[in-house]
């Protein structure tokens, strides 16, 4: 009776064994597949930064324009990175359930279970870890889009405000320029009045000679 036990037992775990192998390869195909994600990931948000880099040379507070970019090019590439460290983790974590796999092979049925209990503590905590480190990836997500749409409106609220600036110094300048050239009337005007007066006293008879005194 207790071969019999141990041998239903025995085929349990291949079984059990048969199903992590299939798992670890699911995994390990799902972390290729990340790190290419990651990849492509890394390459289209780093063309798109160098595009906000060429935008902000064309704005007027050019250094605070590329300072906020390159903040949200910080926090993208640290998220990034921060999933590179997440798949390395799952990476180990399923190489360590290889191995315990194998030296359960050699062990007996009660090393076995132990070893397979451990195993399966492992990729529990795994799992949990995957899953927080999805969470950070939404959380992450989230605020980098939070932080571009303020972005933006930080810069369309300066532009609007540089706008308004540009305005009312043009209409100053058009004031100024409205001002002049009215003086400038002004004094063409006295200056022909003048001129007109003294031509017209010019014009005028000169006074007759008086009649000389009788001796």
């Amino acid at each position: 009776m207790k071969i019999l036990a141990i041998t239903f037992y025995l085929v349990m775990l291949a079984s059990f064994a048969s199903a992590q192998t299939t798992s670890a390869e699911d995994a390990s195909a799902r972390i290729a597949t990340e790190r290419a994600r990651i990849g492509a990931d890394r390459s289209r948000l780093e063309a798109g930064f160098l595009a906000e880099d060429v935008a902000c040379y064309k704005k007027f507070l050019v250094n605070r324009c590329l300072g906020e970019v390159n903040a949200r090019r910080r926090a993208a590439m640290a998220d990034l990175r921060r999933q590179e460290i997440a798949l390395n983790d799952e990476e180990r974590a399923l190489k360590g359930a290889d191995q315990l796999q194998k030296i359960e092979e050699k062990s007996s049925p009660e090393k076995q279970q132990e070893a397979a209990e451990r195993r399966t503590k492992a990729m529990q905590d795994h799992q949990s870890r995957l899953d927080r480190e999805k969470n950070k990836q939404q959380q992450g997500a989230t605020a980098q889009s939070n932080a571009k749409a303020n972005s933006e409106a930080s810069a369309n609220k300066l532009k609007s405000n540089q706008d308004k600036a540009d305005g009312r110094a043009a209409k100053q300048a058009e004031t100024a320029a409205a001002a002049q050239k009215f003086n400038d009337r002004q004094k063409e005007a006295l200056q022909r009045r003048a001129q007109h007066e003294s031509d017209r006293l010019k014009r005028v008879d000169p006074p007759a000679k008086s009649l000389p005194l009788p001796e």
